[in-house]
Formats: C-alpha cells, sequence, structure tokens
C-alpha cells in the first residue's frame, strides 16, 4: 500500500475552526510533565526493569507534575497480519495505566514508540500503524480531552522528513475518524530533535496540533556512557555548568524553535530531554535546570525524560525522588 493523500472532510475543518485555540491551551497545562519511560515501550513491561506500579502516577502528581507521557510499543504486541489486532491483554494494560494517571489529575499522552521496522521500510508499514490508531482511536474515543495522542515517536532512517509530511495528513485523517476533537502532538523527522524542524509541514487547516521536539543537545553529555549508544563510554567525564558557551547553545536552539513555533503558530511541547545517569549529579541538574527555564522563558511546555530508569528522577528501590533532579524540575521551596 503507498502513501495515501488526503484533505480533511468539511465537517472536521469546520470543528476546528470553532475550537482553534484547544491545542494552546492544553499545552499550557502540560508543565511540569515527565515521561513513564523504559515500561509499556520495552518489548515487554518489565524487560527493562519498570513495571508501572499503581501508585506511581500519584507520586508524580504529589512531586507537582501535571502530566505524563507514556510510550507505548504497540508494534511488538499485535498481529503482523491483516487486520494487525492488538493483543486485547496489551491494550487493557495499557488503557489501566492510562486510567491510572487521568485517576491521578495528570494530563496524558500516549503515542507509537520503538516502531522499528516502519523506519526501515515505511511503505510496508504504514497499513498496520493506521490500523493501530484505528484499534486505539476506538479504545479511547470516549476518554476526556487531557488525553492526547502522538502517533509516532521519532521519525528516521526510511521514514524521511518529506516522507513524513505525506504521511501527517493520513494519520490525521484516521484519528479523526474516531476522536474528531482530540489533542494531537507531531514531532520532526531525524530523531525528532531541531534539525529537521523548518522542515516540518502539518496541514493549515488542523489547528488542534501540538509540535513535540526532543532536545538531548550536546549528544555527547546527555548520552555518555549510554550502553545503547556506540562509543558513548569516550565521553565519560563530559560536565555541564550554568552559564557560559553550553547555555548559549541551549537559548541558541530554543530561539530557533521560537520562530517556528511563530512562523506557523504552533504550540510547543518538549517531549523529552534529560542527561542519563553517568553524568555528575551537579551536571545533571544544571542542564535540566537550564533547559526547563529555556522552555518556561518562550511558552514551551515539557516532559522530562525520565521517571525511573537510566535517566530517572525518581529512585524505584528506595521509592524517593532524586533530589537535585527534582529541585532542577520543580524547584522546591
Amino acid at each position: 500500500m503507498g502513501i495515501v493523500a488526503c484533505t480533511p472532510t468539511p465537517e472536521v475543518v469546520e470543528q476546528e475552526i470553532m475550537e482553534p485555540s484547544q491545542a494552546f491551551t492544553l499545552n499550557k497545562s502540560l508543565s511540569p510533565g515527565i515521561n513513564m519511560g523504559n515500561a509499556l515501550e520495552a518489548p515487554s513491561e518489565g524487560e527493562w526493569d519498570v513495571v508501572i506500579k499503581d501508585n506511581y502516577f500519584s507520586i508524580m502528581k504529589e512531586a507537582g507534575f501535571n502530566s505524563v507521557r507514556i510510550p507505548v510499543r504497540w508494534s511488538a504486541h499485535a498481529d503482523t497480519l491483516v487486520p494487525y489486532t492488538i493483543d486485547s491483554t496489551f491494550l487493557a494494560r495499557a488503557m489501566y495505566v492510562v486510567d491510572l494517571a487521568l485517576k491521578s489529575d495528570l494530563k496524558v499522552i500516549i503515542n507509537t514508540h520503538h516502531y522499528n521496522p516502519l523506519f526501515q521500510d515505511p511503505v510496508a508499514h504504514q497499513p498496520r500503524l493506521l490500523a493501530f490508531w484505528h484499534q486505539i482511536g476506538i479504545a479511547f474515543k470516549d476518554y476526556p480531552m487531557d488525553l492526547i495522542f502522538e502517533p509516532l515517536n521519532e521519525p528516521h532512517a526510511e521514514l524521511t522528513a518529506e516522507v513524513w509530511n505525506e504521511w501527517i495528513p493520513v494519520l490525521i485523517k484516521e484519528v479523526r475518524s474516531t476522536n474528531p476533537k482530540r489533542t494531537l502532538m507531531f514531532g520532526t523527522a531525524n530523531w525528532g530533535g531541531i534539525s529537521k524542524l523548518n522542515e516540518l509541514s502539518i496541514p493549515a487547516e488542523e489547528q488542534n496540533v501540538i509540535v513535540t521536539v526532543h532536545y538531548y543537545e550536546p549528544f555527547h553529555f546527555t548520552h555518555q556512557g549510554a550502553s545503547w549508544v556506540d562509543g558513548s563510554d569516550e565521553w565519560l567525564g563530559k560536565t555541564w555548568v550554568a552559564g557560559g558557551d553550553q547555555a548559549a547553545e541551549i537559548n541558541e536552539h530554543f530561539d530557533l524553535i521560537a520562530d517556528y513555533a511563530k512562523k506557523h503558530n504552533r504550540p510547543i511541547y518538549i517531549g523529552e530531554f534529560g542527561a542519563f545517569s553517568a553524568a555528575d549529579e551537579d551536571s545533571r541538574a544544571a542542564y535540566t535546570r537550564a533547559v526547563v527555564e529555556a522552555s518556561d522563558k518562550r511558552g514551551f511546555s515539557w516532559s522530562y525524560w525520565e521517571f525511573c530508569s537510566g535517566f530517572g528522577a525518581f529512585d524505584p528501590k528506595t521509592e524517593v525522588w532524586r533530589d537535585h533532579l527534582l529541585n532542577a524540575l520543580i524547584p522546591q521551596e
């Protein structure tokens, strides 16, 4: 199946024109946010040492967070043949987790995470991705508007910026068939960062969209010692201090994002940022605080990566927050 171009139906366009501010209003309410990472986007929950406990979301809320992004690897729990049915037990688990978060008074973002075969052969896997969102859309269609859909995390490889721009209206049409008022998020090609932001094209008539950008610059600092990144041990010992050239780079990058937001009249969500635990505590805290401040200054919402694993702000063994990171995210009185 090739890529199918589409335009929203007149009914959908009329509804979107009536509610042009929904995405902006909802986006303002997302900060402070945090990712519930390494759980449902692992090949199976627990395989990456994170199993979501029922009290995790109330812990987030009590610490001062307003939203949680929940990455999900649907592709590991669905048939590979038409109609690409999502495993009912896994879907029920995902719905249960979303319910827990909403009951804790958190806004929620769910996505499609780590659909790795799709990035190598996008055309072959597009029908399966659309089938996922048809099923997800039906499952969550009656959920409150505090739930946001992010159709695909970090497009890259063969899913180029050009191809991704062709896919966006197709995904919008699919979601709108079941969730006409649901706020959507779309990120950039080349792993969701700023390099392809100015190439991101979202149909102008679709106003109920938040643009999400991931920020891990400088990468050799944020990913030093990360086992999944080749050569990262060579970067161990890199530090980050407030002020100077490193802070200037963040502000330069965030000004570029702000320029895009103004030009296209789109709300911005920094959906992932953080520094891996191999970096020293002071550097991680200073970096985290700088990204928060740069986001807040420009009116971007944000979500820290992540809750309780390698970047984690929360220690799941002692069940306490790591103060240097929590204070950087949400200054404590």
